[in-house]
């Protein structure tokens, strides 16, 4: 069985921390609370590392995986010919609980996109996953910690009971707050769609693309 190590969301401990992302460079997968649900975090340029989440998740390959960043530098880096929509959006909503799914760069193993060459991308709002990010030196992946189809995991011990036999390391930061996913919107380079209706409401998209097509 996984091991739950307790860990404070308001002021993460940094060895914990360290721990985790020495792992994830090692290629192992673990989960960590987020600011929706628990998730997945992985190393996405690993690529045995990617293979682990969705056998993990018993996830069909056609759907592309969330990368959860640190900075809008970061997002920027992992995406190419970023549309204009997308500046006010992660400037309206980030860090927070919108996906933005934009063009992916080459350096994204195509696997991850699901060889949609689009990726999902979100700046938490949660201190976990960006500090996280930070002490590896890249972005994780973010889907969520359960199996997929299955409901979402709120608490570690809920991850433990479905996965825990398959993961190293689960982060117990608690119960999480909110009971709906991340909001997920697709740009193109002059058009935009909400994919998924969650803790963003559509009516706070629009306000913030109203002057958009």
């Amino acid at each position: 069985m996984a091991e739950i190590v307790k860990i404070d969301p308001r002021s993460p401990d940094l060895p914990c921390l360290r721990r985790a992302a020495e792992l994830l460079r090692q290629g192992e997968v673990i989960a960590i609370p987020t600011d929706t649900f628990y998730g997945l975090a992985a190393n996405p340029f690993d690529l045995t590392a990617v293979e682990k989440v969705f056998s993990l998740k018993g996830r069909v390959k056609a759907s592309p995986l969330l990368l959860l960043v640190d900075s809008v530098e970061m997002a920027a880096e992992l995406s190419q010919d970023l549309p204009p929509l997308f500046f006010p959006l992660a400037e309206r909503f980030w860090p927070g609980l919108l996906t933005i799914i934009v063009e992916a760069s080459p350096k994204i193993p195509p696997p991850v996109t699901a060889h949609t060459g689009r990726i999902g991308l979100r700046l938490p709002a949660a201190a976990i996953p960006v500090m996280l990010v930070r002490e590896a030196g890249f972005p994780v992946t973010g889907t969520s910690a359960n199996l997929s189809g299955g409901p979402a995991c709120s608490t570690a011990e809920e991850v433990q009971r479905c996965l825990g036999e398959r993961l190293p390391l689960i982060l117990d930061g608690g119960t999480s707050r909110l009971t709906k996913p991340s909001t997920v919107l697709s740009l193109r380079a002059d058009s935009w769609e909400m994919l998924r209706e969650g803790a963003v409401p559509p009516a706070e998209i629009a306000e913030a693309l109203k002057n958009w097509p």
